[in-house]
């Protein structure tokens, strides 16, 4: 009789799901109709697209198209594997997003360093000297780079002879290609950053401050025991959707940076499927590199999802 009830309440219970899925999408209609713009994008351009990922294990030949052209399988993906460029790609990739990893923090202490200033305008002074450079594009960003290292005209090499040193050509010395591409970035990006802390922050009841600063607390302990805990949720999600994008480097600031001279450190798996596809018309071989490129992508999101989830109970499903 049991199992009997246990199977009547079932039907009954899946009704009372329906009923009440209902009632919310009723009562809450126009904020899904604000929602819809954007999953209306996501399916058109990320998930239409992905039916085209077949060619990764096809030899596709644009005049047979997708479904008409012959299955090779793995093809591809050993080809990419065997050959004498992939671990100078991977390495290369992997040694700039570890570079890029090592720098998470710096917009963490950045925010609170600015939440603890009390002179409001200098305060939004700083705010605003760091976020402005977010809005520059990637040409013009590589062009001030240009402009500022050039070895002839430039303001940093014109310092470095003025104090007595020689010109580096920058640009042009694969040793130096990581270090310009990621702390550059790193400007860029700085100010975006500490805005969404700043942000959590703001979240933080003050009267947690004021309780500490009776049991004499100093403003590096309220710090560590109030701020920085407060906003950990936040720091978990930024991390888990930066591993999500491990293996993704924005190959248009790579590849306007790039030359023969700095080749040895700047060849990325993105420039290559870039150069293999687009120049070369090298699509099934293209498609397979950057599938490959995503499944890491993937895998690692997945990892470091489960790892957050278990450890501080924050992550994003």
């Amino acid at each position: 009789m049991k199992s009997n009830g246990e199977q009547l309440n079932i039907p009954y219970s899946k009704n009372r799901k329906f009923y009440r899925a209902k009632k919310n999408l009723f009562l809450n209609w126009q904020l899904y109709v604000f929602l819809l713009p954007a999953l209306t994008y996501f399916f058109i351009i990320h998930y239409i697209p992905m039916y085209g990922v077949q060619i990764a294990f096809k030899d596709f030949i644009a005049t047979k198209g997708i479904l008409g052209s012959p299955w090779t399988g793995f093809d591809h993906f050993e080809r990419f594997f065997n050959s004498y460029y992939f671990w100078r790609l991977l390495k290369n990739t992997l040694a700039i997003n570890f570079y890029q990893l090592l720098l998470f923090p710096l917009p963490i202490i950045f925010a609170l360093m600015l939440n603890e200033l009390r002179n409001g305008a200098f305060k939004k002074w700083s705010q605003t000297l760091t976020y402005a450079p977010h809005f520059i594009s990637v040409v013009v960003l590589v062009g001030m780079l240009v402009a500022f290292l050039d070895p002839l005209t430039g303001l940093v090499n014109n310092a470095i002879v003025a104090l007595g040193g020689e010109s580096v050509p920058f640009l042009t010395s694969p040793e130096w290609f990581r270090h310009i591409y990621v702390w550059s970035g790193e400007w860029q990006a700085l100010g975006w950053g500490t805005i969404i802390y700043l942000a959590a922050l703001a979240g933080v009841n003050p009267e947690l401050h004021e309780a500490a600063k009776v049991d004499g607390a100093t403003r590096m302990q309220r710090i560590l025991r109030i701020n920085l805990p407060s906003i950990l949720p936040t720091v978990v999600i930024l991390f888990i959707l930066d591993i999500g994008k491990f293996m993704s480097i924005g190959f248009e600031k790579v590849l306007l940076m790039q030359n023969s001279l700095n080749s040895e450190t700047s060849d990325i798996i993105q420039t290559f499927v870039y150069e293999t596809g687009l120049l070369e018309g090298q699509y099934s071989f293209a498609a397979a590199i950057g599938l490959f490129d995503s499944i890491i992508n993937i895998i690692l999101l997945v990892i470091v999802n489960q790892i957050a989830r278990k450890t501080s109970e924050n992550s994003l499903w």
